[in-house]
């Protein structure tokens, strides 16, 4: 439907594309040498390919084509350059604030606008909760956090899949990592204003990286839309935390922390700006999340081998545990095995594909020439099912990970790496591994629909919202 819309609107129009297209390019052609590729069609480029023919197949074959090191392409309006490999993601980590910056694609600088109300963006020592939110993130903090987490996982398994003989496992990780991150950054509980957010999380996080044709029925309509609500919600949640500090509550979550966080002149965020700033957290703590749970089921519930050695793994932990103890961070640290089976199913199904990066000054690489304000696009898809890597890369195997030298640096990097690494990462783990220990302990399962198609580009989702069977452990 979107497709078609795009299409009626570029045909009248192309003569002026043609002249679009000679005045993008023009002032780039004192470059000689620049990266091999193509810049697609006048003005959209090849945004098309990119967002509905699958951004790995879109970038695996572009290096068999071009070069396995670096191309050049035209993506969501800007002029792009896609650095592959180990040795490209080693040179765009160790590069970060020197020679790139974060860069967000226009779609999501539209649907969080007061975020981006300035051009310039904030300094380091702006806004104290820059430095004290990440605190949260650390592996300590985390560990306090953990009996909590623990406690939502089990109440949720209890009240979704206990006494049931089947269920359906996307719509319940969704529900489920939802409740851990408005809990963990909002600081709140409350199950039915948690349940009206989920269908609207999932249209923002495709519509993060779509065309921004704002009219009904396209993706960055309803991703819109569904900001529009959230920002409804959150504000409000905004209001009452402020009320519950002003009447001493403990400041136990970030959002807490950002309300009562001034910039160097002293003055308080704008409400709207913290809306918007804990809906980008909750929508990155929600996705990664519900996804890698959801395809850990999935490959898991094909492999009885598999399960076998996680459930003994799970079960040595268990067995040192006293009735009704919660788990703690040496519990985490033990579950070497599953972390390990987790690892493959994110190779396999990434729950992040790839972010943006912008060069702050003109760049050399692989003998190629980035002009300066082009963009870089890094992605997983590089190198997670490279054979050089990876023999048999389409397999599901977690023993690749047994010995923590069998795999290059730079090779598998999930949550990206350098200063800009996911500081969500230990928040990850932490949220998935509770969720394995827990449902591991409780169930066998099959898959209803053992091939069920898998759909989405940006966003892995099975279609049917992968059912399965359900089996207590005991029984």
């Amino acid at each position: 439907m979107e497709l078609v819309f795009l299409i009626s609107c570029i045909i009248p129009s192309l003569a002026f594309l043609v002249f679009a297209f000679k005045f993008l390019f023009s002032h780039d052609s004192r470059f000689k040498n620049l990266p091999p590729g193509s810049m697609g069609w006048p003005v959209i480029g090849e945004t098309l390919e990119f967002l509905f023919g699958k951004p790995e197949n879109f970038v695996l074959k572009r290096m068999k084509k071009y070069s396995p090191e670096i191309f050049k392409t035209n993506i969501l309006g800007e002029k792009t350059v896609v650095i592959c490999g180990p040795n490209g993601n080693k040179f765009l980590f160790s590069n970060e604030q020197k020679l790139f910056t974060v860069f967000r694609p226009h779609s999501m600088q539209k649907l969080f606008r007061s975020s981006y109300q300035t051009k310039a963006p904030p300094k380091e020592s702006d806004l104290k909760t820059l430095r004290s939110s990440p605190a949260f993130l650390k592996p300590e903090a985390l560990a306090r956090y953990l009996a909590k987490m623990d406690s939502i996982t089990q109440q949720q398994m209890k009240k979704d899949w206990e006494g049931k003989h089947s269920a359906q496992v996307f719509p319940f990780s969704k529900t489920l990592t939802l409740m851990l991150a408005c809990r963990f950054f909002l600081g709140t509980e409350d199950p039915d204003r948690i349940a009206r957010l989920v269908d609207h999380f999932d249209d923002i996080t495709i519509g993060l990286h779509s065309i921004t044709v704002n009219v009904p029925g396209t993706i960055f309509y309803r991703a819109k839309q569904a900001v529009k609500a959230i920002r409804k919600e959150l504000i409000e949640v905004v209001k009452e935390k402020k009320d519950a500090i002003a009447s001493g509550a403990p400041m136990q979550d970030i959002l807490s922390h950002m309300i009562v966080a001034t910039d160097s002149s002293g003055s308080f965020m704008p409400e709207i700006e913290i809306a918007d700033k804990m809906m980008g957290l909750l929508t990155a703590g929600y996705s990664t999340v519900a996804t890698s749970i959801t395809f850990f089921m999935k490959y898991v519930g094909e492999r009885p081998d598999i399960y076998s050695k996680i459930l003994q793994e799970q079960k040595e932990i268990a067995s040192g545990k006293k009735e009704g103890e919660m788990l703690q961070w040496e519990d985490i640290q033990k579950m070497k095995y599953s972390w390990n089976v987790v690892n493959e199913v994110m190779r396999l199904t990434p729950p992040l594909q790839g972010t943006f990066r912008e060069a702050i000054t003109d760049i050399t690489y692989a003998g190629f020439t980035i002009p300066k304000g082009w963009k870089i696009y890094w992605t997983v898809s590089t190198t997670n099912k490279n054979p050089e890597y990876f023999p048999n890369p389409e397999e599901f195997n977690p023993s690749r990970y047994d010995d923590d030298k069998a795999i290059p640096p730079y090779v598998f990097v999930p949550f990206g790496g350098g200063p800009r690494m996911c500081p969500g990462k230990e928040y990850a783990r932490f949220a998935i591994l509770t969720f394995v220990f827990h449902v591991i302990n409780k169930f066998k399962w099959e898959l209803e629909i053992p091939n069920e198609k898998i759909i989405g580009d940006m966003m892995p989702t099975p279609q049917m919202g992968l059912p399965i069977r359900l089996q207590p452990l005991d029984s």
